[in-house]
């Protein structure tokens, strides 16, 4: 399979090596590769088969017996085949935010919503594993996929390089895109008084102010994510802020020292040495038990909050920390 792009290669490698080999639209690609030897200046897509949703003539509701028409539209413009469940909440969200991406599109590219409830064996066909799933096929192949929602954002760079990468291929998309009645933009929400408050005292260095703000929104909803980043944010710069240099060096002659352990620890990652600040925190961890060690230890999570999920060191640490534990 020729991968485009992807949203998320650690939920989608599977995914697209699993569908390389299970969906045979071999036909198709013959299809399409006469088609190119044949057509000179291919014409623009016709519109697709299928029940269309009532909003646009590329959004279209596919069944067992329309598939095979929908799909050899991909000869013209990719075909994003969405593979849900009316009883998956997953489902009907990407469906929904899917249909709003493509109603401006001018059909340079087709939707193609799969109930498999309805039309199981087109699930079997992309060898589906989970729904909701999406395919992008093009030229009688499919090419890329995901598996789950995605933010809209997600969907429009997903989308986007999906067209750039085929638009010198298949013919239509440009004959779409010439139709599109607006480009492929994402609406800003609006802003969070509560984070321009939170983000207001933050700028002006008033970090307990941040603090409380943050603190206010995590009370009201535990589970949200920014205002998780926020407060981790807001500590360790009010930290940071009171931080000595030379703690550092008193911290390397008192190895014992607790306090000074972690104060030295935010200087370093406060002086960009975050390694450094990590390697410390996880050996003053082996060196301790009882309360102190799992003071060090809240103390290292909280650092590593301030980074992404996905940065190496935090990953490393994270190993690291865990070893030293148990």
């Amino acid at each position: 399979m020729e991968h485009v792009t992807r949203p998320d290669p650690r939920k989608t490698a599977a995914l697209s090596a699993a569908l390389s080999g299970a969906v045979d639209l071999g036909a198709l690609k013959a299809r399409a590769d006469a088609a190119r030897q044949s057509a000179a200046a291919p014409a623009p897509a016709a519109g697709p088969a299928g029940a269309p949703n009532g909003s646009a003539p590329w959004i279209v509701d596919v069944t067992e017996a329309s598939f095979q028409a929908v799909v050899e539209q991909s000869l013209q413009v990719p075909v994003v085949v969405l593979l849900g469940a009316s009883y998956s909440p997953e489902s009907q969200q990407l469906a929904a935010s899917l249909t709003r991406l493509a109603q401006p599109s001018g059909g340079s590219w087709i939707l193609a919503r799969v109930d498999l409830e309805q039309a199981p064996r087109i699930g079997q066909a992309f060898g589906v594993q989970s729904v909701p799933t999406t395919v992008a096929v093009a030229g009688g192949q499919p090419i890329d996929a995901f598996a789950g929602p995605l933010a809209d954002a997600e969907l429009q760079q997903w989308i986007k390089r999906l067209l750039d990468a085929l638009r010198d291929r298949l013919p239509g998309i440009r004959a779409g895109e010439a139709n599109a009645s607006a480009p492929l933009e994402e609406e800003e929400p609006p802003e969070d008084p509560r984070f321009v408050a939170a983000e207001e005292a933050f700028e002006r260095g008033d970090y307990v102010a941040a603090q409380a703000a943050f603190q206010a929104i995590l009370d009201a909803e535990p589970a949200n994510e920014l205002a998780k980043e926020g407060l981790a944010q807001a500590k360790f710069a009010e930290r940071a802020e009171a931080a000595d240099p030379s703690v550092i060096a008193k911290a390397d002659g008192a190895p014992d020292d607790i306090d000074a352990q972690l104060a030295a620890a935010d200087a370093q990652v406060a002086s960009q040495q975050v390694e450094e600040a990590f390697k410390r925190l996880v050996d003053t961890v082996r060196r301790v038990y009882g309360d102190d060690r799992d003071r060090v230890r809240q103390h290292l999570v909280g650092l590593f909050e301030l980074f992404p999920a996905d940065d190496p060191r935090v990953a490393a640490a994270r190993r690291n920390l865990a070893s030293a534990l148990y």
